[in-house]
Order: structure tokens, then C-alpha cells, then sequence
């Protein structure tokens, strides 16, 4: 049975598609305006009720004198001398996140916030210096997508390829928004994208890899590791208090069960702290119990100088000794430093 409408000014996109034919039928329109409606919602993205052309201007009116439409607007934007975008997205309650573009030939790449700050703390990300503000809501996030999908079209002649949830924010502390985010882009009456062409990433929040887990998750997932030794995890990532390596590996080995989907770990290098030999053992001693591929990361340092890039020769003999236990490994390339768009630079007050 449905849900009772009720006309209290909630966001359109706060509603279904059925809650929306019963409110149409409560004021006499046809049930098929709705259709119309949630294509001009979820697969045009207009900001406003007057961009939905095919609707007559009586009805978006009363759409209008009946719901909110909490708008997503670029506030900045900023532009790399290696064409990376970074675009500061101020919410409707004022509230700004950052989103980032990454062109790589006809590829391009969307690093998406799940968040307004975060609330984990990692000690070599700007971003944790924000503090947690609040969660963003699904529709926010598709805004993200929605906005950087133009300006990417403007900007390189192509749309958005692929999506990383990588930008501000723990994504599994924001489980049911970023689900239901992710159920629009990829719907047949949403965006269509493929679910291949997104990837999650996570601290470790072991909870919601088996969450994902049991729902047969169809996009890529992406786990911030940055150590395999439990008291320097600790150190540099408060989450492994109430996530620890051991409960995160068996929740990863539940999850490739499930699944049988192959597990991306980021590491990011420090020097001194996570690059030596006996810490690239520990690493691959962890990835036993299921198959990884390693994306190794250079640290892009931030204004408190706490942590330092590991030196070259420090780090391919961190990447010589994985590859010599047949360990698939990879070099992520800084993007956008000049703008503060690289990862772990995402910070914004607002």
C-alpha cells in the first residue's frame, strides 16, 4: 500500500515516481505527466521547474507552489595546467563541497563527494581537517555528476566516463544516500551509466563492505589501506579503532565470496612511515586471501608537513619487491596539484 501524499514543500526529488502520479491525479492531471516529470528530474537534470518545457505552464506552477527544488550550483571553479578540473559546488543550505575532472584521452573521470567534510580524521588528508558537517543527500550527489557531465562536455568535447567516489567523505557512512545515488545514474529511466564505470572508495568501514557484499554490489570498490601493519594504520587512519585490519580482510574475503569481483587497494606512500621493505611484506602477506590489484599513490603534500613523499629509489623498491610476489601494481599519477585538486587536497569551509 502506498504511502499517504502530503503537500508540505518537500523537494521534488524527495518523493516517488507513485507519490508523484497520486499528487498529479489529486489536482486532475494525467497520471502519465509524471513520467514526463521524472525524465526532466533524472535524465535532463534541469535546476528548475520552467526548464520542463513539455509541461504546461499552469501545471509547473503548481508544481512549483507545491515543492521545493533544492538547486546545486558551480560556486568555483578552478583549472589545472594539465586540463584537471576542480569545481566547488555550494548546496542549497550553503554548505560547499569540491568535485574534481580528470581528462585522460577521450576518457573522463568524475571524483565525486559523498559528504560535507568527513568525519574519519586521516591524518594525511586536508579534507579531515573540515570536521564532519553533515551527509549530502542523493540528489545533491547526482547534482555533482549532472553539473561536471556539462562542464566536461564544454571542456574536452566529452562527457563524464567514469565515476570515483574519491572526493570529501566516507561514501559507507553515507550508505542509503550514496545507493540511492548511484540506483539514478546507472537506471534505465535515470542516466544509464554503466555500473562498470564506478568505483567506490572506502577507508575500511567493515559494516558496509558486507552491506554491499549482500546486495551483489555491481560497481567497482576501492579500499584506502595506506598499511598492513595494525598500530601504523592506527596512527594515520583513526578508523581502524572500531575497523581493524583483521575484521576488515575478513569482511574483503566475504565480499570477493560473495561477489567474485577483484579488490582495488590504495596505498598511499609516506616516507618513513608506510614505504620500507618489511612494510611492502606486510602488504602482501594481507592480500593473500583474495585477488588486488595495488594502485600505489604519491603523497601530495599539505601545509602542516607532517608527512613527506617517499623518496624514488625508497619507492620502486616498494613497488619491485610487490611485483616480484606476481602482484598487480600501479602508479597513480598526481593530478591538478596546482589547484589543490590532487587527492587528499580537497578542503573547503562554507
Amino acid at each position: 500500500m502506498r504511502q499517504p501524499f502530503f503537500l508540505i514543500m518537500e523537494d521534488i526529488r524527495n518523493i516517488s515516481i507513485e507519490q508523484l502520479e497520486d499528487f498529479l491525479v489529486s489536482i486532475g492531471e494525467k497520471k502519465f505527466r509524471a513520467k514526463q516529470i521524472w525524465s526532466w528530474l533524472w535524465q535532463k537534470g534541469v535546476g528548475s521547474f520552467y526548464e520542463m518545457t513539455n509541461i504546461s505552464a499552469a501545471l509547473r506552477q503548481q508544481l512549483a507552489a507545491s515543492f521545493t527544488f533544492h538547486r546545486t550550483i558551480i560556486a568555483q571553479e578552478a583549472n589545472s595546467k594539465d586540463k584537471t578540473a576542480k569545481f566547488a559546488f555550494r548546496l542549497h543550505d550553503g554548505k560547499l563541497v569540491e568535485g574534481v575532472l580528470i581528462p585522460s584521452g577521450e576518457r573522463v573521470t568524475a571524483c565525486i563527494s559523498s559528504q560535507v567534510g568527513c568525519p574519519l580524521g586521516c591524518t594525511f588528508c586536508a579534507t579531515g581537517t573540515m570536521g564532519f558537517i553533515r551527509n549530502m543527500h542523493y540528489s545533491e550527489i547526482v547534482d555533482e555528476y549532472v553539473l561536471m557531465d556539462r562542464r566536461a562536455r564544454e571542456l574536452y568535447g566529452n562527457g563524464i566516463s567514469n565515476i570515483v567516489f574519491m572526493g570529501m567523505g566516507e561514501p559507507l557512512l553515507n550508505f542509503n544516500n550514496v545507493m540511492t545515488a548511484i540506483d539514478k545514474l546507472t537506471a534505465k529511466d535515470g542516466w544509464g551509466l554503466s555500473p562498470t564505470r564506478i568505483t567506490l572508495s572506502t577507508a575500511g568501514i567493515v559494516k558496509g563492505i558486507k552491506a554491499l557484499a549482500d546486495r551483489n554490489f555491481p560497481c567497482g570498490l576501492a579500499v584506502s589501506l595506506h598499511s598492513a601493519d595494525p598500530a601504523v594504520r592506527q596512527v594515520i587512519m583513526p578508523v581502524t579503532d572500531h575497523n581493524s585490519l583483521h575484521d576488515l580482510q575478513a569482511a574483503l574475503v566475504y565480499y570477493h565470496q560473495k561477489t567474485g569481483e577483484r579488490i582495488t587497494f590504495e596505498y598511499l606512500l609516506l616516507s618513513k612511515v608506510n614505504d620500507t621493505r618489511q612494510a611492502a611484506e606486510k602488504l602482501a602477506r594481507y592480500c593473500r586471501p583474495f585477488p588486488v590489484k595495488i594502485n600505489i599513490i604519491e603523497y601530495n603534500e599539505t601545509k602542516d608537513g607532517l608527512y613527506h613523499r617517499s623518496y624514488p629509489n625508497q619507492r620502486e623498491e616498494f613497488i619491485d619487491y610487490l611485483k616480484s610476489c606476481n602482484m598487480v601494481v600501479n602508479v597513480r599519477q598526481s593530478r591538478g596539484q596546482d589547484i589543490a585538486a590532487a587527492c587528499g587536497q580537497l578542503v573547503k569551509q562554507g
